[in-house]
């Protein structure tokens, strides 16, 4: 407990002056971010089969052209260059035939590779731009994350009995679940009605808060799969305790995604 105690502290003392900075800054230390993320994507699937080192510089490149190439334009508008995402579908299925050695290269490595590269550099993208818009739906979002997992984790300490999925979290319980999120949608719906806006309806904020805070839970289990199917039980041991960057990030990659479905109701 105490190394998870000073790794977070370290972690925010790095951090938190970014998310305050914004601008470039920020911009520069979210795709640092997304390039450990996406090394730590690379490696837990060479746990089983080595991606090969030319196809990790192509992933590498389309991560950074997925995120460098939409960060100048109008933080309202979420959009990305499509010949981008034509690139990076024939730079990563090609190499297929290439190899001519399904145990070197496969098909389902490429649509593995397409899936991981495109989703880790769009919602690390969206992190910098939503933060353009404002920093406080950053913190809203973070809040969501943060106070669902901190509060299922309590809830299922304390009164948790029955297991949510035993094959992907052992851990994890219904009641636990329920707490939070539960208290996830009271804690952000709070932030939001005092300090980003009054104005708009209560129970909106609460509905919209509510499904965050589910896709948030949902995040963690789907990247609890991914390393139940490899068998590891985190990403990297980048921050001690804690484990690495996708283990710290699942959740708020998923939401920050989702979030894009009401930005323009706010």
């Amino acid at each position: 407990m105490k190394q998870r105690i000073i790794s977070a502290i370290i972690a925010l003392i790095i951090l938190v002056p970014f998310f305050i900075i914004g601008g470039f800054p920020y911009a520069v230390a979210i795709y640092i971010l997304s390039v450990l993320g996406l090394k730590e994507f690379l490696t837990i699937k060479g746990s089983k089969k080595q991606v090969p080192l030319f196809i990790s510089y192509i992933c590498y490149i389309a991560l950074t052209l997925i995120i460098f190439s939409s960060i100048s334009i109008d933080p309202k508008i979420f959009m990305i260059d499509f010949r981008i995402i034509s690139g990076l579908f024939l730079l990563l299925l090609m190499p297929t035939i290439l190899y001519q050695d399904s145990n070197v290269y496969s098909i389902n490595d490429a649509f593995y590779l397409i899936g991981g590269v495109f989703f880790i550099g769009v919602s690390f993208l969206l992190l910098i731009l939503i933060r353009n818009i404002s920093l406080n739906y950053i913190i809203y979002l973070f809040i969501i994350t943060i106070a669902s997992d901190v509060f299922a984790y309590l809830g299922g300490s304390l009164i948790g009995k029955h297991k949510l999925l035993p094959r992907i979290s052992p851990a994890k319980t219904w009641e636990g679940s329920f707490i939070g999120l539960m208290m996830s949608t009271i804690l952000s719906t709070m932030f939001f009605q005092t300090v980003i806006s009054s104005t708009i309806p209560l129970l909106l904020i609460l509905l919209i808060s509510c499904f965050l805070s589910i896709i948030s839970q949902f995040g963690d289990l789907c990247f609890s799969a991914i390393k139940r199917y490899y068998k590891k039980k985190d990403f990297s041991h980048i921050m001690p305790g804690h484990g690495g960057i996708l283990d710290r990030f699942d959740s708020i990659l998923f939401t920050v995604i989702a979030f894009t479905f009401f930005i323009t109701l706010l």
